[in-house]
């Protein structure tokens, strides 16, 4: 311990009778380093600098100007056109948060997503698949059969609206029209939910299709999916009931009580569903039922 401090105590006189032969001092701080790069044209006459900067300075440039300035601002309006554009701005916010629910029920989304939904049950199947994986089978699936319906709104209502070529209240008109004929060709062979709304609206007897609101149209077409899609939820439980029937009695009959029968029929459905090609089977036959009443 004693040689350790002498050495220290060595190294410190040596380094002090160095500082003191070269005339130089140790810094009592750390030093700014920025202050010690090199700027160029620093060493130019003061004469090149006709706005009275130093040529030697260290300090960052001023980059206020650099930045982009955005200012929003509230006013009122100087004409009826910009009140126009604010009321159609508005409406358009408001139909984009509205764009969900109007996917779900104005398209085949609901029932899709309603059949999935049950044959999910039949199957005695909790977690696989999730439901996530089912909404987005549902929703290309949507997409698949809708496109000739999308199509024909963007090619008539929502492009020559962006061209200037119509106004909001035409797009408007022109993007109801498929959606109205894609609702009613649903509804064509059984147009019972058409006439309950009617009726408690109190309107007459339509003679064609425009005689309908657009405001009883759209319920009476949800009425109608809902219960189509009920329909096809029976037609699929039947056979995966039975599957259940026969394994419960068969439980019963050898006195497993305790045994649960969802634990051994759920493999049967599965064996069946898959023999079948379920999947393939029901997504053709989904399909099918909404192109042939689209035609």
């Amino acid at each position: 311990m004693k040689r350790m401090i002498l050495l220290i105590a060595l190294l410190t006189a040596l380094v002090g009778l160095y500082a003191q032969e070269t005339g130089t001092r140790l810094p009592s701080s750390l030093a700014d380093t920025a202050r010690n790069i090199v700027i160029p044209n620093a060493n130019l006459p003061e004469s090149d600098f006709p706005d009275g900067t130093a040529t030697g300075n260290t300090d960052l440039p001023d980059v206020s100007s650099l930045i982009p300035f955005v200012d929003l601002q509230v006013r009122s309006p100087s004409s009826g056109q910009e009140v126009a554009f604010s009321l159609q701005l508005l409406l358009l916010l408001t139909a984009l948060s509205l764009a969900p629910s109007l996917l779900i029920l104005l398209t085949s989304f609901l029932r899709i997503s309603i059949v999935l939904d049950f044959i999910k049950r039949a199957l005695s199947l909790q977690q696989v698949p999730p439901n996530q994986v089912l909404l987005g089978i549902a929703l290309f699936l949507t997409i698949f059969i809708m496109w000739p319906t999308f199509t024909t709104v963007y090619d008539n209502a929502i492009k020559p609206m962006a061209d200037g070529q119509i106004s909001v209240a035409e797009a408007y008109t022109e993007a109801e029209k498929p959606f109205r004929l894609f609702m009613y060709g649903q509804m064509r062979e059984d147009p019972e939910n058409i006439r309950l709304f009617m009726s408690m609206s109190g309107l007459e007897r339509p003679q064609t299709l425009a005689d309908v609101p657009t405001y009883v149209l759209v319920p009476a077409f949800i009425l109608h999916e809902m219960t189509v899609s009920f329909k096809i939820g029976i037609l699929l439980f039947i056979p995966f009931i039975i599957i259940d029937m026969v394994v419960a009695s068969v439980l019963m009959s050898m006195g497993m009580i305790m045994l649960p029968p969802v634990m051994i029929s759920t493999p049967f459905k599965l064996i069946l569903f898959v023999l079948v090609d379920g999947w393939n089977l029901m997504t053709r036959q989904l399909v099918e039922s909404f192109l042939r009443n689209m035609t």
